[in-house]
């Protein structure tokens, strides 16, 4: 999680709202990703789309199998949607999100209907997944 939360404060230090992600395979890192919707000009470009795609490409396989995302923030409906099309074994993210969180925030996604479904860790360093957050949009207020 602190890798991902280092893609985070890339993320802040770009304007972008702090949100990371890492996806590890057999304990090693095969993609990052942090915000960038506003930069892209791309609507999917949060932190978990990005580093899906960029583990796709350096696994060669869209499918995912076999492979943890490290997130610091619950993730929304969107990119839960990709994350489970990639076919991830599990999701661990740190902090919740009462506006848009898709894993049980918001939503309570129905993953025993999927053939696919990821176990979900909730809570890794949670708070200084908050902390961030709160302290870039403390920031702008």
């Amino acid at each position: 999680m602190r890798r991902a939360l280092a893609q985070a404060k890339k993320a802040a230090d770009r304007g972008e709202v702090p949100v990371g992600a890492v996806v590890v395979k057999d304990g090693a890192i095969v993609g990052r990703g942090w915000n960038r919707p506003i930069l892209k000009k791309d609507p999917t470009a949060h932190a978990e789309v990005v580093a899906l795609r960029a583990a796709a490409r350096r696994l060669g396989n869209y499918r995912l199998t076999g492979c943890d995302l490290y997130v610091t923030l619950e993730p929304c409906p969107m990119c839960l949607g990709a994350i489970v099309c990639a076919r991830i074994k599990r999701i661990i993210f740190g902090a919740s999100d009462p506006k848009s969180g898709a894993v049980r925030s918001v939503m309570q996604f129905p993953f025993q209907k999927l053939n696919s479904r990821p176990d979900i860790v909730a809570g890794v360093l949670a708070d200084d997944c908050a902390r961030l957050l709160r302290s870039f949009f403390g920031s702008r207020r």
